[in-house]
């Protein structure tokens, strides 16, 4: 294995982990990084989604004891129950819209002209969701929520579906919109962020198999290490990030970092490969 390519992975998997739950898109950075480092074909985007499985081991030791106590209150426990089931409502959207329009997103909007403009639009939101004058939080805990309230995260989750939109964004910045307290929506995007990118990353190496052997197993190996030992850093950061601040810093972030490709492509500074 070429040890350059192997390098490529492992930064490829810390820019997955240290973006994934950070409201500042996983896919859009990864999509600019590959584009700086020539990881840009057909196999490079089955990478891509293969190794956010690292970053969401990274979430279920996190919340392992939630998660064990969860599945031990199956069969007994109504709060465990309503949660299940609402982590599974607000999961299904994403099935339905990623099967019907999966490929033509992939083939027409992963680009860094259309990744950029998402990250300012996307940080002028988060700018304008955290100006907003809000009452008190209608939903404190994730137990609080309802199947009503999961569905309408889990319809807000598939605005990521456009590459650098930023899935923990819109549903931390969509639940908190909805009611849901800082930390309730920042707990439930985590929750919600297990079956949504497992589920896409079986579902790509399924349908791509193809173009996978066993001679990826180290390219992979080494992105999927990268990436949940970063993403494992930042979470334990965010949630005591979230205590005591707001997300405007990742808005202004959002916005400085398009103007830059946007920038950088329009000068011929950077060549963006598309």
């Amino acid at each position: 294995m070429d040890i350059l390519l192997l390098v490529k992975a492992a930064i490829m998997g810390i820019v997955e982990g240290l973006t994934e739950f950070l409201p500042i898109s996983s896919t859009g950075h990864l999509i600019l990084a590959g584009s700086l480092l020539g990881f840009t074909d057909d196999k490079s985007k089955v990478f891509d989604i293969a190794i956010q499985t690292g970053a969401i081991i990274a979430v279920i030791i996190v919340y392992s004891q939630r998660l064990r106590e969860t599945l031990a209150g199956l069969g007994s426990d109504p709060k465990a129950r309503r949660f299940t089931l609402n982590v599974a409502i607000a999961f299904v959207p994403a099935v339905v819209l990623g099967l019907l329009f999966g490929k033509a997103i992939k083939e027409h909007l992963f680009t860094p002209a259309v990744v950029a403009t998402t990250f300012i639009v996307g940080g002028l939101i988060i700018l304008w969701a955290e100006g907003r004058q809000r009452s008190a939080a209608r939903i404190e805990s994730i137990d609080d929520m309802t199947p009503v309230d999961a569905l309408k995260v889990g319809l807000v989750q598939c605005l990521a579906m456009i590459p650098g939109t930023s899935r923990s964004g819109a549903t931390i910045i969509g639940g908190m919109l909805l009611g849901l307290s800082r930390k309730a929506a920042t707990d439930f995007s985590f929750f919600l962020a297990i079956p949504t990118l497992i589920g896409a990353g079986a579902y790509s190496l399924y349908k791509e198999r193809a173009l996978l052997s066993p001679a990826d197993l180290p390219l992979f190996g080494v992105g999927l290490l990268f990436s949940f030992l970063s993403a494992w850093v930042c979470v334990r950061w965010l949630l005591r990030y979230i205590a005591s601040h707001t997300f405007v810093p990742f808005a202004w972030y959002r916005i400085v970092f398009g103007l830059v490709v946007l920038a950088t492509a329009w000068s011929g500074v950077v060549r963006w490969v598309d």
